[in-house]
C-alpha cells in the first residue's frame, strides 16, 4: 500500500473514537479495504464465522466501548447482518456498518455483477437500511471524507447504528490526512427550557416530606447516553431509594443498602413496588417501558408526582420542556435533591430496602438441578470486574431478581429479543474491555442459533464461563403455548463434544452437570483457572421455569386472541 487513502481515513477515524477492532467477514468487494484494518497500528481485524455473529459481536462492543465497527461485502455479507443491525437500533447501540460494494466503474455499467439482485441497480440494500440506521452514505470520490466524518459523527452522538457504503475503488482513491479531530459533541439543551424544568421540579420536591420519600427509577438510556456517574452522583444527594427495569440492570450499584431492586410492574417484588409506586415524588429517568421491561406493561406510575427525564425532553406532571437532554437535566436535579436531603431530621437510612433474592437454605450437593438453584448458584459465583450476557428467556428472567456484586456489567436484549444473540456478544463485550471474565448464560435451543462464534472465542482466548441451560428445547415457547408441540422441541447437542470439536484444546474444560454439587465443582473450578474456557452444560427440567418468567408468560399467554 502507498499513499494516504480514503480506507486509511476511514480507519484513523475509528481508532480516533475508540474503535480497536473491527468485526466482520471478509469479501472479494472488502478486501483491498481490509488491508487498511490489517496494516493499522490501533486497530485489528477479528473475524468471525459468519455475517450475523460479526454484527452481534460488534454490537456487543458498541455497548460497553460506546461505538463498535463492522464491516461485510455487499448484498450476502450485509443482509446477513442487517438483523444485529436493527436489534443495535432497537436498543440504541452505536455500530458503524462498512460494506465493501463493487467499484463504482463497474456501476456505472450496471451489469449484473455478483452479490447483487441481477438488475444493474445497486442501491437496492442502502433503501433496505434506511429505517435502521441513523445517517447512510454510499461513497464517492468527490465526497467519501466528508461524509465517512458526516455518519461517524451521527453514529457517536445519536448513539444509533450507522451505514457506510465503501465502493472498492473509492477506498483506494488518495485521500488528504484529517487537519482536525472530530468536532465533540454539543449539548442542544435549551438554558429557557432548563429554567423552566428546574423550577417545575423543584417545587414538585419540595412538597416531598423527606429524600425518602423522593425514589427513583432508572433506565437504559441513562447508560447510552453516558450518565451513569451523573445519576450516581444524584441518587448519593439524597441518598436516595431507587430501582432499575430490567434493561438497565447493573446500572447502578446493586449491592447499595438504597437499592429497591428491579422494577418489571405487576410482576415485581413487593417491596420494590413499594419503592417505586408509593413514592411521593418519583424521578423516572431514561426509561423505555417495552412490553418484557415492564411487566406486560403493567407498570403503576402516577404522572402527576413524577418528574421524567427522556433523552432530549423532560416533563414535571404534565409540563414538558425540551430540547433538555438526559445528562444535563440529571445534572440540574442533583442539587435540588441535596436541598431535600438538607431537611431531613436525623441520619440518611441504612437498612437495606430489599432483601437480596436468596432460596433459603443453601440447597444439598445431591439435589437434581432446578432453575431456582441454577440462577442462585450463579449469581453467588460472580465477582466484581465480570461481564454477564444473559439471553432472551430463561436466562436473562432467571438472572434479572438476583442482585449483582458491585462493579458487574449485565448484558441483555430484552426489547429486540434475538435468541443466541449473547454468544458472539461475549466475543464483543470482552474484547472491548480486555482482563474482565465474561459469564455467558444462554439456553440450548438459543445457543444452536449462533455456536459456531463459540471458536472465534477459544481462538481469541477470552477468558469466560458459558452456561449452557440444557432443558431441552424452546422452554419459554412452551410456557406460552404448545408445551407438547413438536415446533417446541430442538435436537439435544453434546456441547462439551461439541466445544472441544471448535478448538477448545488444552484452554477449555468442559461438562454436563445434573445435581447442585457438580455445577459447584464446576464453578469452582473456572474460578481456579481463570485464563481458560469453561463450559458447562446445565441440565435442568424442561418445564421448569424462574418464577419472574413465569409471571410475564402467563400474561401472554393469557392474552385474547385477535379478531379476524
Amino acid at each position: 500500500m502507498s499513499g494516504y487513502t480514503v480506507a486509511d481515513h476511514l480507519v484513523d477515524r475509528l481508532a480516533e473514537l475508540g474503535v480497536d477492532r473491527v468485526f466482520g467477514v471478509p469479501g472479494d468487494y472488502s478486501l483491498a479495504m481490509l488491508d487498511h484494518v490489517t496494516h493499522h497500528p490501533t486497530v485489528r481485524w477479528t473475524g468471525c464465522t459468519n455475517e450475523l455473529n460479526a454484527g452481534y459481536a460488534a454490537d456487543g462492543y458498541g455497548r460497553l466501548r460506546g461505538i463498535a465497527a463492522l464491516c461485510t461485502t455487499f448484498g450476502v455479507g450485509e443482509l446477513s447482518a442487517i438483523n444485529a443491525i436493527a436489534g443495535s437500533y432497537a436498543e440504541h447501540v452505536p455500530v458503524v456498518h462498512i460494506v465493501g460494494a463493487p467499484a463504482l466503474a463497474a456501476q456505472a455499467l450496471r451489469r449484473p455483477v455478483h452479490h447483487t439482485l441481477g438488475d444493474g441497480v445497486f442501491g437496492h440494500f442502502t433503501a433496505m437500511h434506511a429505517d435502521i440506521t441513523v445517517a447512510r452514505a454510499s461513497l464517492t470520490e468527490d465526497d467519501a471524507v466528508a461524509e465517512i466524518d458526516r455518519v461517524l459523527r451521527e453514529v457517536r452522538d445519536r448513539r444509533l447504528p450507522g451505514y457506510l457504503v465503501v465502493p472498492a475503488d473509492v477506498a483506494a482513491a488518495p485521500a488528504g490526512k484529517a487537519a482536525a479531530a472530530l468536532p465533540a459533541p454539543v449539548d442542544t439543551t435549551d438554558p429557557e427550557a432548563l429554567e423552566g424544568f428546574v423550577e417545575a421540579a423543584r417545587r414538585l420536591l419540595g412538597a416531598a416530606s423527606s429524600p425518602d420519600d423522593v425514589a427513583v427509577l432508572a433506565g437504559l438510556q441513562v447508560h447510552r447516553l453516558g450518565a451513569a456517574e451523573t445519576l450516581a452522583r444524584l441518587l448519593a444527594a439524597g441518598p436516595l431509594p431507587h430501582a432499575t427495569t430490567p434493561w438497565a440492570k447493573s446500572l447502578v450499584d446493586e449491592s447499595a443498602p438504597r437499592f429497591a431492586g428491579t422494577y418489571t410492574g405487576a410482576a415485581s417484588p413487593p417491596a420494590t413496588r413499594t419503592a417505586v409506586e408509593d413514592a411521593g415524588v418519583l424521578v423516572v429517568a431514561g426509561v423505555q417501558f417495552t412490553d418484557l421491561n415492564s411487566g406486560m406493561f403493567t407498570q403503576h406510575i402516577t404522572r402527576s408526582r413524577t418528574v421524567d427525564v427522556g433523552p432530549r425532553s423532560v416533563s414535571v406532571g404534565a409540563a414538558t420542556f425540551a430540547p433538555v437532554e438526559l445528562p444535563t437535566a440529571l445534572a440540574a436535579l442533583e442539587p435540588l435533591v441535596a436541598e431535600v436531603a438538607a431537611r431531613r431530621a436525623g441520619p440518611a437510612p441504612t437498612a437495606p430496602l430489599a432483601e437480596p433474592v436468596t432460596a433459603v437454605d443453601a440447597a444439598p450437593d445431591d439435589e437434581p438441578l432446578g432453575q431456582s438453584s441454577l440462577w442462585r448458584e450463579v449469581s453467588a459465583f460472580l465477582r466484581s470486574g465480570d461481564i454477564v450476557l444473559a439471553d432472551q428467556g430463561t436466562s436473562f428472567y432467571g438472572m434479572a431478581p438476583h442482585r449483582l456484586p458491585a462493579g458487574v456489567t449485565f448484558v441483555g436484549q430484552p426489547l429486540w429479543a434475538s435468541i443466541g444473540y449473547t454468544i458472539p456478544a461475549l466475543l464483543g463485550t470482552c474484547t472491548a474491555r480486555p482482563g474482565h471474565r465474561g459469564v455467558l448464560l444462554v439456553g440450548d435451543g438459543a445457543a444452536q442459533m449462533t455456536a459456531t462464534e463459540l471458536a472465534t472465542v477459544l481462538r481469541e482466548r477470552i477468558p469466560a464461563v458459558i452456561v449452557v441451560v440444557d432443558n431441552d428445547g424452546y422452554t419459554v415457547e412452551r410456557a406460552i403455548h404448545g408445551p407438547d408441540e413438536s415446533y417446541n422441541d430442538i435436537t439435544a447437542w453434546d456441547w462439551p463434544a461439541l466445544a472441544r470439536a471448535l478448538g477448545g484444546g488444552d484452554q477449555l474444560d468442559a461438562s454436563r452437570v445434573g445435581t447442585v454439587g457438580d455445577l459447584r465443582a464446576a464453578l469452582a473450578g473456572a474460578s481456579a483457572h481463570p485464563e481458560r474456557v469453561t463450559l458447562v452444560q446445565a441440565v435442568v427440567p424442561r418445564d421448569d421455569v424462574p418464577d419472574l418468567l413465569a409471571a410475564l408468560t402467563r400474561v401472554l399467554g393469557n392474552r385474547p386472541a385477535p379478531a379476524h
